[in-house]
Order: structure tokens, then C-alpha cells, then sequence
């Protein structure tokens, strides 16, 4: 730092409050006739225990202190303070015997020490200085941090939206195809992450899911346009075809360090991630798995792996009552969308053989809320 930069930083301390707690009265009122002079705001207060009433109705920007006091010494002083007042400096003013008990006043919290008796005001000045300097350093230093925090934050959030607005974009693209408007992705995100909660889900959880869920049916991008949009039931060549979706949007949603050319699916690998105890799923973990599981039944007759029960992940069980229920009410190229009483009926007749009977209770007990996103996002 320059001496020009010295000076600036320096002036900027005229008008800092300083107390002085000195027992003796004629040094700390020639303490503060002296801090005055210089441009200081000085107070005095006789022992410690005044210093810390004084201090919680003035706040001071460095406090000086003696040891040696009645009522409340100058340790017991230091202690308080660097509890009350963390980033108040204060520096120990007191007789060259007591060295000693300076040093441990700087281990229990003050910054600095002078030696009395005072006879060459220039050193306080400068200890003055140095230790405001120092101090006014670290809380710009301080600043500096928490600003870089904070931007830090707001780009690692601007990110995340980004990359959510992606993977949304993604799904709707998949849905676009055989659906108009793609709000049935948006109708899905919404009831899972309610569901989700429901069910015992974490409320972070519960979010990723609801932002994973929108991606179930990903894989229709690799199924052909003439049985994906076929106005009529698919034969049983065109259904195997069509039951692929589910490893498709598996394999799209892969790490790309695990998507090595020619390396099959894991399916048991994949579906483990979703039971490993204390583990925390990411969004596209969440989203791979819900792609390949999210068409198993609860009786075993699903696809593509046949798993029933709780060999389901919760994530797909919750996914498979919200996606059939919502693809029920919805208009599709091979069908008009059903009536609500429709869509609930076929809801509760799936319990225990397509559906998690859990899943279905949790379903119900909150159908208003359902109902309401549906009403929101009305194709």
C-alpha cells in the first residue's frame, strides 16, 4: 500500500468512536483529550463493567482498557466484549509489569497492547491507526467475500434454471409430438412433486421430482411417427416397438461416462440407485430412472423388466398414477380425452394391480389439489 493510500485510508478514521476504560481518572481523561485532538470521537467509562453498559448504548469502533480495575477488571472486560462485539478491536493499555497479563489479553480476544506510562502519544496514534486499519481491511475483505458469495449464487442459480428450462424443454419436446399444447409434462412435474411429499418424500426431494417427472416419456423422440401418432391400436410387432420408449429415454438421460458406445443398459444397476440407503438422487439420476420404470405395475405385468411391488422405485410409482391419470384426460391422436369422474374411477380400479395402493390413498387425499393443477394447465 502506498503512502498516498496510507493517508486516504487513515483520514477516513476521523470521527471513529473510541472509549476508553482507564480506572485512573487524570490518564483517561488525557487519553481522550488527546484521541479528541486527532479527530477521534472519545468517551471514558471507569471499569469494565460501565464500558459494557456504555458500549450497548454508544458503539464503539476500537475500545483502549486497563487490566487492573474494580468492579469488573479488564480480562473479564475482553471476554464479553469479543462475545458481544466480535468485530470491535481492542488493544490493552497498561504498566510495563504487567506483560504477562497482556499477552493473555490478546489470547482471550484484544488486538493490540501499549505500555503505560504513556509518554510518547505518537505510538498510540499509530497502534490507533494500524489496528483500525487492519480491522477495516478484513470487513472490506469480508464484503468482498460475501459479495463473491453472492454472485457466485446467483450464477450457480441462473444455471440451474437454465439447465431445468432445458431438461423442461427436452420432455416437452418428446410430448409435442403426440400432444398439442406439451402441458401435460408441466400437469405431471407439478402433481408428482405433490405426491412426492405426500408420500414421504423430503421437500427437496419432492422437488427434484416434480422436475424429473416431465421427462418420463422422453424416448418417444426415438419412436416412429407412424406408431407413435397410429390413430388406432397398435398390432403386437408395433407394440414392442412402441414399449422401447422406456430404454430409449433410459439411454438418452445416461451420464455421458457411462453411455460408452455398445455398452447395454444396466437395468438392475440402474434401478439399485433408486434403494441405495442415504443417497441422494440427482435430477437426472431421478429422470433416468423414472424413464425406464415409470410403465412396471405394481402385479408384475409391466414393462420393460417386469418388477411389481416394491421392487418399483417410489419415484415410478408415483409417476405411473399421476401419468396415467392425466393421459386419461387428455386428447391424443388415438383418443378423446375422458370426463374426471372417468379418469378418477380407472385410478381407483388400478389400485393393487397397475398401482401402489399407497400411492392411490395418497392420490385421493389430495385430489382437490390435483384437480386444481389440472384446471391451471389446461391444454
Amino acid at each position: 500500500m502506498t503512502d498516498d493510500m496510507n493517508n486516504n485510508t487513515r483520514s477516513s478514521f476521523i470521527g471513529k468512536r473510541i472509549l476508553v476504560i482507564e480506572d485512573q481518572r487524570d490518564i483517561s481523561n488525557l487519553l481522550a483529550t488527546y484521541l479528541n485532538s486527532q479527530g477521534y470521537l472519545a468517551k471514558t467509562a471507569e471499569n469494565g463493567l460501565d464500558g459494557l453498559f456504555l458500549l450497548e448504548q454508544w458503539q464503539a469502533d476500537l475500545v483502549t482498557v486497563d487490566l487492573n480495575m474494580p468492579v469488573m477488571n479488564g480480562h473479564d472486560f475482553i471476554k464479553k466484549a469479543a462475545v458481544r462485539w466480535p468485530d470491535m478491536p481492542i488493544i490493552v493499555v497498561s504498566g510495563i509489569g504487567a506483560v504477562d497479563q497482556a499477552v493473555e489479553a490478546l489470547r482471550i480476544g484484544a488486538h493490540d497492547f501499549i505500555t503505560k506510562p504513556i509518554e510518547n502519544f505518537s505510538l498510540v496514534k499509530n497502534t490507533i491507526e494500524k489496528t483500525l486499519e487492519s480491522f477495516e481491511l478484513i470487513r472490506q475483505n469480508r464484503e468482498y467475500q460475501e459479495k463473491l458469495e453472492k454472485m457466485v449464487e446467483q450464477r450457480t442459480f441462473e444455471l440451474e434454471e437454465i439447465k431445468k428450462q432445458l431438461l423442461y424443454s427436452l420432455g416437452k419436446s418428446a410430448e409435442y409430438r403426440d400432444n398439442e399444447t406439451g402441458r401435460h409434462v408441466i400437469r405431471v412435474g407439478k402433481m408428482c412433486a405433490l405426491l412426492g411429499e405426500a408420500a414421504g418424500m423430503s421437500t427437496d426431494s419432492a422437488k427434484t421430482l416434480g422436475e424429473a417427472a416431465p421427462l418420463h416419456d422422453i424416448g418417444k423422440i426415438g419412436i416412429s411417427d407412424t406408431i407413435l401418432l397410429k390413430p388406432a391400436k397398435l398390432n403386437p410387432e408395433e407394440w414392442v416397438i412402441m414399449k422401447r420408449h422406456c430404454e430409449i429415454g433410459c439411454d438418452i438421460l445416461r451420464h455421458y461416462s457411462s453411455a460408452r458406445d455398445n455398452v447395454p443398459l444396466d437395468f438392475d444397476a440402474i434401478i439399485a440407485l433408486a434403494s441405495h440407503p442415504g443417497r441422494r438422487l440427482s435430477l437426472l439420476e431421478m429422470a433416468m430412472i423414472i424413464a425406464l420404470t415409470h410403465h412396471e405395475k405394481w402385479d408384475g405385468t409391466g414393462y420393460p423388466s417386469g418388477l411389481s411391488e416394491k421392487q418399483i422405485p417410489l419415484l415410478s410409482r408415483i409417476v405411473a398414477v399421476v401419468d396415467v391419470y392425466d393421459a386419461l384426460g387428455s386428447r391424443r391422436p388415438y383418443k378423446e380425452p375422458l370426463p374426471e369422474n372417468a379418469c378418477q374411477a380407472i385410478i381407483l380400479g388400478g389400485s393393487g394391480s397397475h398401482f401402489d395402493p399407497r400411492i392411490v390413498e395418497f392420490f385421493f387425499a389430495n385430489i382437490d389439489r390435483l384437480t386444481a393443477i389440472k384446471k391451471e394447465w389446461l391444454d
